[in-house]
């Protein structure tokens, strides 16, 4: 039998996703929304250009939010710059006033895409890398997530089963022996994980969890326009002598933005949720434990270990 979400599964649980305006974040969203949840969907992108994006790209949170309620929960987009520590107190202020409490927190801020460079710029020693570019790619991964958590979180403790997602690339073990483009890039990685194991400490003990996800490759929507294609043609890609640039093989088991959203939704599922507390997990691994395929029908494994 195909699988299909459960659209009642979530229903009734309130889900922040800081960062969904595209990418993993709107994937999140979505995957969330199809589980019949509220999800509160944040981020600098919105169809009122009130506030200023790294990227000048079309997508907007408010678009996120209408997919959500299209697939079935109700999504509230809410314009917040996470790295101002004001704003995100006023969001916390807004949800207290409207939900009381919040069962799920997803961090998925990031940005710093065109701060990283092409692969030209990668593995530049710091001491030539660009300070300002350095410093502010740390700000948006690990400043806005720690920013996010200390506001939000006392929206969660005051109940046991709360569950905060901090989406990374690369899990504990692959980024403990992988040198990551720079050493920006590379602290940035590494901090996101240990925030799950760090913060799982924490909210242990008021019975709610933390847990690190990193996607595979993953077919965002800046990745598809830098190969010039489509979801629905993305393997057209890996064809050689194509117009356009090449992906490389690993493309062939990327996973679309959806399916580490459904990684999430599935966790949040799963009354035994606290076994994942602290631990860093791939979409994979969780798809291969719960048993969800793509949006395609694949089941993609990126991280998983390659025969040698």
């Amino acid at each position: 039998m195909a699988w299909t979400p459960q659209r009642d599964a979530l229903r009734g649980r309130v889900a922040v996703v800081a960062g969904a305006t595209r990418g993993a974040g709107r994937g999140i969203a979505a995957a969330l929304g199809e589980a019949g949840a509220t999800v509160i969907c944040t981020g600098r992108s919105t169809s009122t250009g009130i506030l200023q994006s790294d990227y000048p790209r079309s997508e907007t949170i408010e678009e996120t939010a209408a997919l959500v309620t299209e697939l079935g929960g109700v999504g509230v987009p809410i314009a917040v710059d996470h790295l101002k520590s004001t704003r995100v107190a006023d969001l916390a202020e807004q949800l207290r006033t409207d939900y009381g409490h919040i069962d799920v927190l997803v961090n998925d801020i990031w940005g710093a895409e065109l701060l990283k460079g092409g692969p030209a710029e990668w593995n530049t020693p710091v001491w030539e890398h660009d300070l300002d570019k350095g410093f502010h790619i740390l700000r948006l991964a690990i400043d806005t997530h720690i920013t996010t958590s200390h506001h939000l979180l006392p929206l969660m403790i005051d109940r046991p089963g709360g569950l905060v997602v901090e989406i990374t690339d690369g899990t504990t073990e692959y980024n403990a022996s992988n040198y990551r483009i720079s050493v920006f890039y590379d602290l940035a990685k590494v901090s996101v994980n240990r925030l799950a194991y760090s913060q799982g400490h924490e909210l242990g003990p008021f019975g709610c969890s933390a847990v690190a996800i990193t996607p595979g490759f993953l077919r965002s929507e800046m990745m598809l326009d830098n190969f010039g294609v489509t979801e629905s043609n993305w393997r057209d890609a890996l064809l050689p002598n194509r117009d356009g640039p090449t992906a490389p093989p690993g493309f062939a088991h990327s996973e679309s933005p959806r399916f580490v959203g459904r990684a999430v939704a599935a966790l949040a599922a799963d009354p035994n949720r606290a076994r994942w507390n602290q631990r860093s997990v791939s979409s994979g691994e969780l798809g291969a434990e719960y048993g969800f395929p793509d949006i395609d029908g694949s089941r993609p494994n990126f991280w998983q270990p390659k025969p040698n």
